[in-house]
């Protein structure tokens, strides 16, 4: 029998789990202003967007990122996928149509044979095939943990661009997927995860953020992102800060994956290591919570949904185009002017 190789065990971190704290990035990335510049850069980093987009001149832009991370499932083609979905999420995230993809891939040679990174390659071009486009090439290297992810290039016309600012104080919050991956990844990784919850978290990381083709052609989004490694506070504090705006939140209208799930699993203990280090970037920003809002909302999601700020006329009309794209959402919370502390969850 040919020996299975567990993926998860290979690596220190899961998924956007493994992603640098918010704090340190700060410091990582400080006093780089590439806009200054680069006049034909309309968005960099300054704002913590998902992507960067260049003005081609011609009333549309190219919109470029790259994203990578250690194993969040043990099964390598699921693995593949689910990086790939992820990456390919941050040109929808801007509003923008992929156009091609290429693969960054970190590999223990000596210790995980190449024909378990075919499939985690296989799982990718599944991914692309999705979205439509071409895996069309890649950079590899020897590493001591198994890595894998995209650089993915896509276009978008200006007038449809989406930024992470650009709310107004009248716009509520969506989220077009429920949260709880963390919670659910570590559980596997400390071989607590029910039979009956295997696919729970893989099956919400697998699906494509497409919805925001969709989203990028109604002026009523002001603004939007992806949820993924900081957790939806993370995120919610970047559109905020973009936007010179406060946010609240009803905790009771948060999509899970499943509530009495994610409560048998944190009541294991099932709590990311990323999870504190998130809350100790921005925890002074926000109002108080319990323990368990803190889990859950700083909770880091791989290959999450998008969060998108709907001005409050428009949120039926909003609300009928998503149930005929085939999402159920609810309102989660509202950007208001700013108050005492940056987010307050109710």
């Amino acid at each position: 029998m040919a020996k299975e190789y567990k993926l998860t065990q290979y690596s220190h971190g899961a998924g956007c789990g493994c992603k640098i704290a918010p704090k340190v990035l700060d410091t990582i990335l400080k006093k780089h202003n590439t806009i200054a510049s680069f006049p034909n850069l309309i968005v960099g980093n300054e704002e913590r967007d998902d992507a960067a987009v260049v003005d081609l001149g011609d009333g549309t832009g190219i919109v470029s990122t790259t994203d990578f991370f250690m194993p969040i499932v043990d099964d390598a083609e699921d693995f593949g996928r689910i990086a790939s979905v992820n990456a390919i999420s941050d040109i929808y995230a801007m509003g923008g149509k992929p156009l091609v993809a290429i693969a960054i891939l970190g590999w223990p040679i000596n210790e995980i044979p190449a024909e378990v990174a075919n499939k985690v390659i296989e799982g990718s071009r599944k991914a692309c095939l999705d979205a439509g486009i071409a895996l069309a090439g890649g950079h590899s290297i020897d590493s001591p943990e198994p890595i894998f992810g995209l650089a993915v290039t896509g276009r978008v016309p200006l007038a449809h661009l989406k930024k992470n600012g650009g709310a107004t104080a009248s716009c509520q919050l969506f989220l077009t997927k429920p949260l709880g991956v963390g919670i659910l990844s570590t559980s596997q990784k400390k071989n607590k995860l029910r039979p009956q919850d295997k696919f729970v978290a893989r099956d919400s990381m697998v699906q494509l953020n497409k919805i925001g083709e969709v989203f990028a052609k109604l002026p009523y989004v002001k603004a939007m992102t992806d949820v993924t490694g900081f957790g939806l506070l993370g995120h919610l504090s970047e559109m905020c800060e973009a936007s010179n705006l406060s946010a609240k939140i009803d905790f009771d209208k948060v999509p899970l994956l499943g509530k009495s799930v994610i409560d048998y699993y944190l009541a294991a203990g099932c709590v990311p290591g990323g999870t504190n280090r998130n809350f100790a970037s921005y925890g002074h920003k926000i109002g108080e919570l319990s323990d368990y809002q803190r889990n859950i909302l700083c909770d880091p999601q791989t290959s999450g949904g998008l969060l998108v700020a709907v001005e409050s006329k428009n949120v039926t009309e909003f609300l009928t185009i998503t149930k005929s794209e085939g999402l159920g959402l609810e309102a989660l919370g509202r950007f208001e002017k700013t108050g005492k502390h940056l987010i307050e969850v109710l």
